[in-house]
């Protein structure tokens, strides 16, 4: 018996591969220059002044280079936090991650990742600000991200006070993700161009 698509998935497939396409042709200079803007506004968020501890990722590939801002959180003295697959639970471990340079391995897809015996396991729920990745985004929070469902899984165990944040370009900002019952929305929404508070009222 032939299997039916899901109209949700099929169009969540269709806008990743759009996105992906237009933010891998930007050129290396545009990106470096683009992750240094978003950076700044990052840090400028009082979101980021009140958290004592930042839970971010390790770029990678055409995404948001993360490394500034991660090297920021740990010289204004937070506690950086930064998430590792758990193949065998089909989830994300967080760890405390003290220097980068030391502390990270080559992980899941080649993505950096805390190296468990160096690096202190902690709960999302410590975060005050959290950073998600992700490939499409719109001005109402709405996110898509690759498809794993990773952050779907953590995400409820953070706590109900953290700000939600998503960093990216401007090309991957569209004007409606589509969204399923589950899916997550972000907060604060963060490009070269601008910064987008995405709470209601």
């Amino acid at each position: 018996m032939a299997v039916v698509p899901d109209p949700l998935d099929e169009a969540k497939r269709a806008l990743r591969a759009r996105v992906l396409e237009a933010r891998d042709a930007l050129a290396q200079a545009v990106r470096e220059q683009a992750s240094a803007a978003i950076t700044r506004r990052l840090l400028a968020l009082p979101a980021f002044e009140t958290a004592g501890a930042v839970l971010s990722y390790a770029g990678f590939g055409s995404e948001f280079d993360t490394s500034a801002f991660n090297a920021a959180v740990l010289t204004a003295g937070k506690a950086l936090l930064l998430p590792r697959v758990d193949r065998a639970r089909r989830g994300l471990r967080l760890h405390r991650v003290r220097d980068p340079h030391t502390d990270l391995l080559p992980g899941l897809w080649g993505i950096r990742e805390p190296d468990p015996a160096r690096c202190a396991e902690t709960l999302a729920e410590t975060a005050g600000l959290i950073l998600v990745p992700g490939v499409a985004f719109d001005a109402g929070g709405g996110r898509l991200g690759y498809g794993g469902g990773f952050y779907d899984r953590l995400l409820p165990g953070a706590a109900l006070t953290a700000s939600l944040a998503a960093a990216a370009f401007e090309v991957q900002v569209v004007e409606a993700v589509p969204m399923g019952p589950l899916d997550r929305r972000v907060e604060l929404l963060l490009t070269e161009a601008r910064a987008l508070s995405t709470r209601s009222g």
